[in-house]
This record gives C-alpha cells, sequence and structure tokens, in this order.
C-alpha cells in the first residue's frame, strides 16, 4: 500500500506537468483567454493599479460581471502609493467598485496572481493590474488542487 505522502507527491507532479511559463510579453493574451471563459469567480492579487492597463482590462472585466462571474481584487492602500499612483489607483478602485467587484486592500501587498474558476492559478512576478514595460514572469498552472492549497495558504476565503 503506498502511502499517502507518496499520492501527494505523485499528484503534485502531475500538476507541474499542467503548467507553462510566459513572460511580460506573452502574458496577457494567455490570461485574458482564461478571463474570457471564467464562469464562476476571479480572484486578482496585484498591489499596484494604472489607469493604461485598466483601460485595457476593465471592459473584460465588466462582461464577466455582466455574466454573474463574482471577482475580487486584492491590493494595496492607494494611500501606500506616491500621489500619481494613489490617484490612478483610486480612480481604478472605484471604477470596479462601480461593475460590482469587491475590492479589498492589504498592507505592504506584494504578491501577484489570479485564480480562475478555483482551477486556474496565475503566479509570478508580473503586476497584473499595472505592468507596462518591466521584464517579468508569470506561471499558469491549471490544478484545483494547488489551487486549493494557494487559497488556503493566502487565506482567500476569509
Amino acid at each position: 500500500m503506498r502511502s499517502e505522502s507518496y499520492l501527494m507527491k505523485r499528484s503534485r507532479r502531475l500538476a507541474m506537468n499542467k503548467s507553462a511559463l510566459f513572460d511580460n510579453n506573452t502574458f496577457y493574451k494567455a490570461f485574458e483567454r482564461d478571463l474570457r471563459r471564467a464562469r464562476r469567480s476571479v480572484i486578482i492579487e496585484s498591489p499596484f493599479i494604472t489607469r493604461r492597463r485598466m483601460e485595457h482590462l476593465l471592459p473584460l472585466l465588466t462582461k464577466l460581471r455582466h455574466k454573474g462571474v463574482r471577482i475580487v481584487v486584492n491590493t494595496r492602500n492607494p494611500e501606500e502609493h506616491n500621489e500619481e499612483y494613489a490617484i490612478q489607483a483610486e480612480d481604478a478602485v472605484a471604477a470596479m467598485q462601480d461593475i460590482g467587484i469587491k475590492v479589498l486592500y492589504t498592507i505592504k501587498h506584494h504578491r501577484k496572481l489570479a485564480i480562475i474558476d478555483e482551477e486556474v492559478l496565475w503566479e509570478g512576478s508580473l503586476n497584473i493590474l499595472s505592468q507596462g514595460d518591466s521584464c517579468e514572469i508569470m506561471r499558469r498552472t491549471r490544478s484545483s488542487e494547488l489551487v486549493r492549497s494557494m487559497v488556503s495558504f493566502i487565506g482567500a476565503y476569509r
């Protein structure tokens, strides 16, 4: 009889086979495809929010809300940013709240991840709601087990 530890390790190896890496040039096309397929929920953790990136993503997020998809964004409080970024973040937060997105603030937030329909996990260094011209990496993993692990680790449903 195989131990539970063996089964957990095997499951993690299988989950890793369902992952792919993306950079700042390839991320948004794949991420937006995942967003368009969302049916139940989207969680985005991005410490920074810029007007330029939100002008691009907000129409898609609005369509998701109209379809009844629950969206939660966890970010820094705009007061933690310098004046220029604070204004952009405040405007974006107001726009998201206007369409029914739940916005949470975490002090000194720096995580960059997204969870879609509790089965797709994006994680890496790219600020999803603000990325501009920096060199970044994101890993996309399709695994409800790894999503559950991440949700538990970050306390996403508290």
